[in-house]
């Protein structure tokens, strides 16, 4: 949480200077959240497995 009020903190004050953000286009960004969900899929799926089958 800390991290997106940072991250929108900042974002505000470039929109306010009108700098363009150095950060990748969004369809990056959607990408690499894929990413990050897609790592934690693995584990749930075990978590699950094991409570049907215990």
């Amino acid at each position: 949480m800390i991290s997106l009020a940072l991250g929108l903190l900042v974002g505000a004050i470039y929109g306010l200077f009108g700098v363009r953000s150095p950060a990748p286009p969004t369809v990056a960004l959607v990408g690499l959240f894929g990413v990050l969900g897609g790592e934690q899929l693995i584990p749930l799926a075990r978590t699950l497995l094991e409570r049907v089958a215990g």
